[in-house]
């Protein structure tokens, strides 16, 4: 039987219906691994990539938290609904869509892109006065949440056949795709909703290489894709080091090094080709803040 590293990370393509929780729930069963997390929710009517952490690569979940995430979409326009998405109670419904020429979405669509400020969906996990906008939400009471900077890094149409609009969005992270779907609806008077969500990449991530869940009880698959934790921190600054400053790091001591450091941003610090620890950089010292040396 194929043994499977002791930390690692695995892309796995979520389908519509189960919570992020329940697929890392589903993971711990197939991995025989009690250690399971992930690095970003997808909402239960969402499909697609969802990075799962394992074992101690679970402390790592924070360094991927600002990577840029893609996703497929489709809006119905000219229905506003209490969630935004589909499972939600119609409050409104408009047929204005009929009217509209895709000029005239595209010109909406622009105005989306680049730094923009967005109000989060009252059904969503930001707190208010410390408890969750969707608990406030489902007893009825009145939401108000503060609008939040978020970057469209991207945005194109990919589909128009009215009332059903499809577009591809690539956005920092905290950007409501639900959100976004509510205010092109808006800009072009209508209001809308989303009744389709895919993740297809996070940062470098393709949901191509994701597994099914299904395979993830096939210990050759699930090995074949595990990605080593140095190796899934690509995208932060890297520093390898020697033999004696590998021991002092190890301990949670600070060392000096010779090289420029990268400053105010985490570091992958390895040895041997393995990850050893997570530091930050400040004038020439390396500090470690998560050790990860056995």
């Amino acid at each position: 039987m194929t043994a499977l590293p002791a930390d690692f990370l695995l892309a796995v393509d979520k389908p519509e219906g189960p919570t992020s929780h329940d697929m890392v729930g589903a993971a711990r069963r197939a991995l025989g691994v009690r250690r399971v997390g992930h690095t970003g929710t997808l909402d239960p009517f969402a499909s697609g990539l969802l990075l799962l952490c394992v074992g101690r690569a679970t402390r790592l979940a924070e360094y991927f938290a600002e990577l840029a995430k893609t996703y497929e979409a489709v809006a119905h326009l000219g229905v506003r609904t209490d969630t935004l998405d589909r499972d939600g109670a119609v409050l409104e419904e408009s047929d204005g869509w009929r009217d509209l020429n895709q000029d005239e979405v595209q010109d909406a669509l622009g105005r989306f892109r680049g730094e923009i400020e967005q109000v989060p969906p009252a059904f969503s996990a930001k707190k208010i006065d410390g408890e969750r906008a969707y608990d406030l939400a489902r007893r009825g009471e009145a939401v108000a949440l503060e609008p939040c900077a978020v970057r469209i890094d991207a945005l194109e149409l990919t589909s128009w056949e009215p009332p059903l609009l499809g577009f591809r969005v690539t956005c920092s992270t905290g950007t409501y795709v639900r959100a976004l779907a509510r205010d092109i609806g808006e800009a072009l008077g209508l209001g809308a909703h989303l009744t389709s969500l895919r993740r297809t990449s996070i940062g470098a991530w393709d949901v191509a290489d994701g597994l099914a869940p299904e395979e993830l009880g096939d210990p050759e698959k699930v090995a074949d894709r595990a990605v080593p934790p140095l190796a899934a921190l690509s995208h932060l600054p890297t520093v390898e080091v020697d033999d004696s400053v590998a021991e002092r790091l190890a301990l949670g001591q600070a060392v000096r090094l010779e090289e420029d450091l990268s400053e105010a941003v985490p570091l992958a610090v390895a040895h041997g080709g393995t990850l050893l620890a997570i530091g930050e950089a400040a004038d020439g010292v390396l500090r470690p803040r998560k050790v990860f040396a056995a």
